[in-house]
């Protein structure tokens, strides 16, 4: 199994991941919805190239879908470095990280996808890394024991998390800079949705967009993964013309409803009404929906929660009286109104 890849933007491998990173952008240019991150990192990667030096370790933090990958493949470009791309999970030994770091090219963009799963073990390895472009280790123990010193070439760490606070501090504070991805407007996501549709080569109607734009839940992944299933019925049966009717028939055969909700959202908030307005506890709500706990709370929760239809309380989880009105349910009368 491969623990480590070298992507080159502009090479496809087919299939849906062909179509994935075909839409991806290639530089700044094309990096839409984001200016406040762009803008102090084009300020470092101008005062580094003046400097001579290697631009400084970067960690982006962010909700699943929101550009971490993209953005990382796109500042190679922009700077003109080799990008070596790997995951937390796949460094499970220090001389996994060793072989990596071996290999380095100078200035040369690590990307470490999911860096809050590293093991304490790795983790503690790239201190020296990141500090003095070192990396030591012992042989042996006792009156035996050698240290062993590796000089590494210069290069910039970039570490994508999903939970940052996960992170031990002292991994934090090694990175020069922090950037913090945040939900895209609408505006910005129909300007990713024009692109993408472009680079499809599919007619996309200015209110088709905006209906497409405004059940993305302020992400551009899932912007485009709804562009493409619309573009699959459009082919078949519109001529490659995604219009308001074919986002309709793409909303049904997904069972997204007028709200934006999902299957998957719908079974929460019914599990929910079915407690008749009690908390319930998260292990419980994963059994009524058969989802993992983990999924309803990093994944179907907090958008939730963000449009007010779910709250998360000491006791449990609660529908509010917007997720009520969502499944077109009264509130049950409480112990103030009963009275």
């Amino acid at each position: 199994m491969r623990q480590s890849s070298t992507f080159e933007p502009g090479i496809s491998e087919g299939g849906e991941i062909d179509f994935e990173r075909g839409l991806q952008p290639q530089d700044f240019s094309e990096f839409l919805g984001q200016k406040n991150l762009l803008e102090p990192l084009q300020l470092m990667i101008r005062a580094s190239a003046a400097r001579q030096e290697t631009l400084e370790h970067l960690l982006f933090t962010g909700l699943p879908g929101l550009g971490k990958t993209s953005l990382a493949m796109a500042l190679a470009k922009e700077i003109g470095a080799p990008l070596k791309m790997t995951s937390g999970p796949a460094l499970s030994r220090a001389k996994d990280l060793v072989g990596i770091l071996s290999q380095l090219e100078k200035g040369t963009l690590l990307f470490i996808d999911e860096i809050h799963r590293l093991p304490t073990e790795v983790e503690e390895y790239l201190y020296g890394a990141m500090d003095r472009f070192q990396i030591e280790w012992t042989f042996d123990a006792g009156v035996h024991a050698r240290l062993l010193k590796l000089d590494l070439k210069p290069f910039t760490l970039v570490g994508a998390t999903t939970r940052e606070a996960l992170l031990t501090p002292p991994f934090r504070s090694r990175f020069g800079h922090h950037l913090r991805f945040e939900p895209y407007s609408e505006e910005a996501l129909a300007a990713i949705l024009q692109r993408s549709a472009k680079l499809l080569r599919i007619h996309l109607e200015e209110d088709a967009t905006t209906v497409l734009a405004e059940h993305a839940r302020g992400t551009p992944r899932i912007a485009n993964r709804l562009l493409r299933r619309a573009r699959d019925i459009a082919q078949l049966e519109n001529d490659n013309r995604v219009n308001r009717a074919v986002v309709k028939r793409t909303f049904q055969l997904l069972e997204i409803d007028a709200r934006g909700l999902e299957r998957p959202d719908r079974r929460v908030l019914e599990a929910l009404a079915q407690a008749g307005g009690r908390p319930l506890g998260l292990k419980n709500l994963g059994v009524a929906v058969g989802e993992a706990e983990d999924t309803i709370a990093e994944v179907i929760e907090p958008w939730l929660i963000r449009q007010g239809l779910l709250m998360r309380t000491p006791q449990g989880r609660l529908l509010t009286p917007q997720g009520w009105v969502a499944l077109g349910l009264p509130a049950p009368a409480t112990d103030e109104t009963a009275g």
